[in-house]
């Protein structure tokens, strides 16, 4: 959606014969820099998820490994109605 917008604006400052050269050129480098920023915003928002589901997989390994038989039953149960469509 943002990058839809940021090249709807791009289109429209190269289409702006009005703006000049110069100031198009201006404004194309501040719509790049928004770009860049937003890329930059992306990357780092992944970070607490990527972080959250790190946390995530440990908490499934340690209780896998305190509570095997449990695990298990549940795995099985799973299968089942798995198997059945469920």
């Amino acid at each position: 959606m943002i990058e839809n917008t940021i090249s709807e604006i791009e289109s429209k400052i190269r289409a702006a014969e009005m703006l000049g050269a110069e100031r198009q050129h201006e404004l194309l480098e501040l719509l790049a820099r928004l770009k860049a920023e937003v890329c930059e915003r992306d990357v780092q928002s992944l970070q607490p998820l990527k972080l959250s589901v790190e946390e995530l997989r440990t908490s499934v390994e340690g209780f896998e490994q305190s509570h095997p038989k449990l695990v298990q039953a549940v795995n099985g149960i799973s299968s089942t109605l798995a198997n059945l469509g469920i």
